[in-house]
């Protein structure tokens, strides 16, 4: 997802997002962790989009914003 969609959406949305994204990560993990993984890529992925969230989600809370 790119970021100026992520700075459409409200706080409560990003935050469901993030919570979503974390799951699949953690998914993705174990996954990789036994071996049934097999397009690696998506763990960077993933682990980029919740950056971007928590990146966004910074720039929402930060005073004077």
């Amino acid at each position: 997802m790119k970021v100026a969609e992520l700075r459409e959406k409200e706080v409560k949305a990003l935050h469901d997002l993030l919570g979503e994204s974390r799951e699949e990560l953690f998914k993705l993990r174990f996954q990789h962790a036994t071996a049934q993984l097999e397009k690696t890529h998506k763990l960077g992925d993933v682990k980029k989009n919740i950056a971007r969230i928590l990146t966004v989600l910074r720039e929402k809370s930060a005073p004077g914003a």
